[in-house]
């Protein structure tokens, strides 16, 4: 009896060895189809080869693919662990052709691995094919030999495959295994088809026309071939069981849960053990592949899968967190084929962990509340909206949790009421957020997130996705289009894009298609959760509904992200050098800088500067990795992670640590540990290097500090030093003896200057005054403009011109610095009846100054007009010539 291990490996070397490239599955989050919340098909990844969109150096492809269906319209989650064939994870087996072969190389492709290589009796097999395909079923009669009894010729949508409403389609044909007349059930197309005795194994596409609107079809320049067999299905029949549950992958898990509440696998509790062991697959494959649980998209399914899981350990009995603890029987169940499941053990593990006592704080209270409220109802009543609601809002019970927990009473839940309550909340909402005044114009942002919930972002793992436009908005009006050159912003059902918040600024990059090309310049939040892309249409027209491709400018992302990750460094050795009484009070980062603001009552020297600066690089060079994690604020403050200033926390936040020893069991070792919805390097050597620029008082008792890291902070120190050397080939000098050279040139500046101050007195006392004095109503006048002088120099030469005159006034003026300085004396008998003081202000006014002073024989002021000497002059005069 093979292993499921064993078959996965004999299908896919298989059609190795017929010339099929082995292809690994892809991640379950869709890199190219923005209309899937998850992979649900092998071909999901192959979806752009199949339309022409992509080309592979391969025309034959063979996979495992990851599968999810727990969301959307392919959800199973409600039947999970009540029957023997669904599943929220499962393994699609598949092996594709790309214009290559067609359906007779399929069909015996098929029918020789399934009678040939694993021996399945061809009496227990039968088909089905399209109503109309005459060619597939003359096909299966020559390769099968099958009579027409045994072909089962079907007229729906069930046997004609579409990509969806244009796009490549073709018919279908499937192929089904008969467990035997005492399991009821009937063969594909009669009544009693949904029994469980016919059992669908595969099913062949031929995909072999374009389809156009409306319902036109073409055939395809080059048919191919897309397959799927659902590997637990298979490995049931080849283990001779009837139940998925039976095979031995599933038998691993299910004994671990088991073994893990102390209870019978087949007791009582078999079911429960079923959704758990169905649900660790579904949770660890999504986590590792990026998923986090959260409050919207894919986070909110994967959480939903998590606490029915959880919910069923509890309902066995335990009262610790345990589903963490079935993690490494799956590893060693599924490990060697998915090696991400060992890659990202460690983070599956946290996740699992901290959900799960995340949960188990509000399970308690939330089904006593459910027991009480139902415990009054009738046999098969209906439990209120109002307390679903509140089981949702306050206990964290997803509607579908709390109904599975009525069904097993046989209740039912009322989806309308609750439906009318999570409306009411909206309203309640949208009327705060009015009623806060200056944000009253943006309403239309509640009309959005009412149509399409919370923006999905991707970005903290892929800087591209393909997504889905839902709206368009230009000028504050939502539009159904744009053409080229029109400025608008877009609304995405899922963004690589990063959204300006937390002081962290938004993404640019491009949105396009093959017929446009929309340039986003800045990315912003509103109500905390719709990502709004602002951007130019450079080329040709977009409308709503479109599919496009969101990327991101990696580049422009990666010196942001240096920038805001150096602040948390920053923040730390802020604390460690000045005390935890140093909080944050602002930030911005940017990919030109940082800003920093931080409560200080005090300046901070340059040396203090020098010793925060070399902390900072210190954890940089110790590249050490950066953590994110996901916990509610009461774990987080145990970790004693810093929250924010003015942010609002809820249920869960993002807890990032970094630097220091980083113990990966123990996050608490981590040198700076903060509560952060941003995004941030890998690994604290991807900042580089972290420069302080400045520090300034911003407020009372306010600080702050502006500095550069990474790729900013190299552009920093390049132009800084081009300019040391520029200045140092002016000085003819080497740029080692820079200070040296500037020092000496200072010291004869100084000396020059005083040389020129001294001579320059010289000149002023010793020039012929006779010549220079003027008489004026009986008042000697001297005026001297001695250049470039230093205005505490002009006192000493007014005194010693005005010693020279009887009964006169001196007037000294400089241009010293590009502005005017002016003294004026006046004789000591002269100024009890002219003021020194009233005739410097007047000449001040002319200068372009306010004011001056001084004594009423000596008086000083200035003015930054130097071109003024002659209008004072002449103003002076002809005050005294109308005293």
């Amino acid at each position: 009896m093979p292993s499921t291990n064993e078959i996965r490996s004999h299908f896919l070397n298989y059609f190795s060895k017929n010339d099929h490239q082995i292809v690994p599955s892809s991640s379950l989050v869709p890199q190219n189809d923005p209309t899937l919340l998850f992979t649900n098909a092998g071909m999901v990844q192959f979806k752009n080869v199949f339309t022409g969109q992509e080309q592979r150096p391969y025309s034959r492809a063979t996979t495992a693919q990851k599968v999810v269906r727990a969301g959307g319209k392919h959800n199973d989650l409600d039947n999970v662990g009540y029957t023997a064939r669904h599943h929220t994870f499962f393994e699609m087996l598949g092996n594709f052709s790309f214009g290559d072969y067609f359906k007779e190389k399929a069909i015996y492709l098929a029918w020789n691995l399934i009678t040939g290589e694993f021996k399945l009796p061809r009496e227990k097999l039968l088909v089905t094919v399209y109503s109309d395909d005459n060619e597939a079923a003359n096909l299966w009669k020559k390769i099968a030999g099958f009579s027409d009894d045994r072909i089962i010729r079907i007229n729906s949508s069930d046997n004609f495959w579409r990509m969806g409403d244009t796009g490549p389609c073709g018919p279908c044909s499937e192929i089904f295994y008969d467990h035997g007349e005492d399991v009821f059930g009937g063969p594909p197309g009669s009544k009693n088809e949904d029994g469980d005795r016919f059992v669908e194994i595969w099913n062949l596409v031929f995909m072999q026309y374009f389809e156009y609107p409306p319902g036109t079809r073409n055939p395809l320049p080059r048919p191919s071939i897309d397959t799927g067999m659902g590997l637990e299905r298979f490995a049931a029949i080849m283990q001779g069981k009837r139940d998925n549950f039976d095979i031995d992958t599933f038998q691993v898990l299910i004994r671990a849960s088991a073994e893990v509440t102390n209870t019978d696998p087949f007791g009582p509790h078999k079911v429960s053990h079923r959704v758990v062991a169905d649900h660790l697959r579904s949770s660890a494959f999504l986590i590792a592949d990026g998923v986090l649980p959260s409050k919207d998209g894919r986070g909110y399914v994967l959480r939903r899968i998590m606490r029915r899981a959880m919910r069923h350990l509890h309902m066995i009995g335990t009262q610790q967190p345990v589903f963490y603890k079935l993690l490494p029987a799956l590893i060693e169940e599924m490990g060697s084929a998915y090696p991400e499941l060992i890659h990202y053990e460690t983070l599956i593990s946290e996740t699992l962990y901290n959900e799960e006592q995340r949960f188990k704080s509000m399970l308690d209270r939330g089904l006593s509340l459910l027991n009480e409220e139902s415990g009054k109802l009738p046999s098969h009543g209906k439990l209120s909206g109002d307390i679903a609601f509140k089981l949702y809002d306050t206990y964290g019970f997803p509607l579908d949790l709390t109904a599975d927990a009525l069904r097993e009473k046989g209740l039912t839940v009322d989806h309308e009421g609750f439906d009318k309550a999570m409306a009411e909340q909206r309203n309640r909402a949208r009327a705060a957020w009015v009623g806060s005044g200056d944000n009253a114009t943006e309403t239309i942002w509640f009309e959005l997130k009412d149509k399409f919930g919370s923006s999905e972002f991707l970005g903290y793992k892929n800087n591209r996705a393909d997504a889905e436009i839902q709206a368009i908005i230009i000028d504050g009006q939502l539009v159904n289009q744009a053409e080229k050159g029109k400025e608008i912003s877009i609304l995405l059902n899922q963004t690589p894009f990063y959204g300006e918040s937390g002081g962290q600024a938004g993404d640019q990059g491009i949105i396009f298609n093959k017929s446009s090309i929309i340039e986003i310049k800045d990315t912003q939040k509103k109500l905390g959760e719709l990502i709004l892309h602002h951007g130019i249409v450079k080329k040709g027209q977009i409308k709503i509904n479109d599919t496009v491709t969101a990327e991101i400018d990696t580049a422009y992302r990666q010196t942001i992200q240096a920038h805001h990750s150096a602040t948390h460094l920053l923040h730390r050795a802020l604390r460690e050098q000045f005390g935890t009484h140093v909080t944050q009070k602002g930030s911005l980062n940017t990919a030109e800088r940082l800003r920093f603001d931080f409560s200080l009552s005090k300046p901070i020297t340059r040396n203090e500067l020098d010793i925060v600066e070399a902390k900072v690089n210190a954890q940089i060079r110790k590249n050490l990795p950066v953590r994110t994690q996901i916990m509610t604020p009461e774990q987080a403050s145990r970790l004693g992670a810093i929250a924010l200033f003015n942010e609002k926390y809820g249920e869960e936040v993002r807890v990032v640590s970094m630097g220091n020893g980083n113990d990966i069991a123990n996050p608490q070792t981590a040198w700076s540990i903060e509560l952060c919805g941003g995004t941030h390097v890998n690994r604290t050597g991807d900042i580089g290097l972290f420069h302080i620029i400045s520090e300034s008082g911003v407020a009372a008792g306010i600080r702050r500090i502006e500095a550069v890291a990474g790729l900013a902070a190299e552009n920093y120190f390049k132009q800084n030093l081009n300019i040391l050397n520029e200045i140092a080939f002016l000085l003819n000098t080497a740029s080692v003896q820079l200070t040296d050279r500037v020092q000496f040139l200072l010291n004869e500046r100084k000396e020059l200057k005083q040389q020129i101050s001294k001579l320059q007195h010289q000149l002023t006392i010793g020039k012929d005054m006779q010549n220079d004095i003027e008489t004026i109503n009986g008042i000697e006048l001297i005026f001297r403009d001695v250049g470039e002088i230093p205005p505490k120099e002009l006192k000493p030469l007014a005194e010693s011109l005005v010693k020279q005159l009887q009964n006169g006034i001196a007037v000294v003026l400089s241009s010293f610095g590009h502005k005017a300085s002016i003294v004026v004396a006046v004789t000591a008998e002269l100024s009890k009846i002219v003021s020194a003081i009233d005739l410097v202000r007047m000449a001040s006014s002319i200068a372009g100054g306010k004011g001056g002073g001084g004594r009423p024989d000596m008086a000083q002021a200035g003015g930054p007009d130097i071109n003024k000497a002659n209008d004072i002059f002449e103003k002076i005069k002809s005050h005294i010539n109308s005293l």
